[in-house]
């Protein structure tokens, strides 16, 4: 098996991104390259980039919309009176 996944270094450890899908103690062999920062890369930018990328999706339009009624829902307990 044979995966590229990107990961960050801390000190000798190397943080992956995902899950390998590999057992605990599986012995493994590491080539690793270098990614080089985008000097083009601005704050928020991966947020522009996926914009939109749920339109028109029902299944996701259905969880927004309770999600939406939820948040509409009064939550306040009623004042009591005299």
């Amino acid at each position: 098996m044979t995966k590229v996944i990107h990961g960050t270094v801390h000190g000798r450890t190397i943080v992956l991104a995902e899950d390998l899908g590999l057992a605990d103690g599986q012995e493994v062999e590491v080539s690793v390259r270098a990614v080089p920062a985008s000097p083009t890369r601005r704050p928020g930018e991966g947020f522009v980039r996926t914009e939109g990328a749920l339109a028109d999706d029902p299944h996701w339009d259905a969880i927004m919309a309770e999600v939406q009624r939820a948040r509409k829902l009064e939550r306040r307990l009623p004042l009591e009176g005299p």
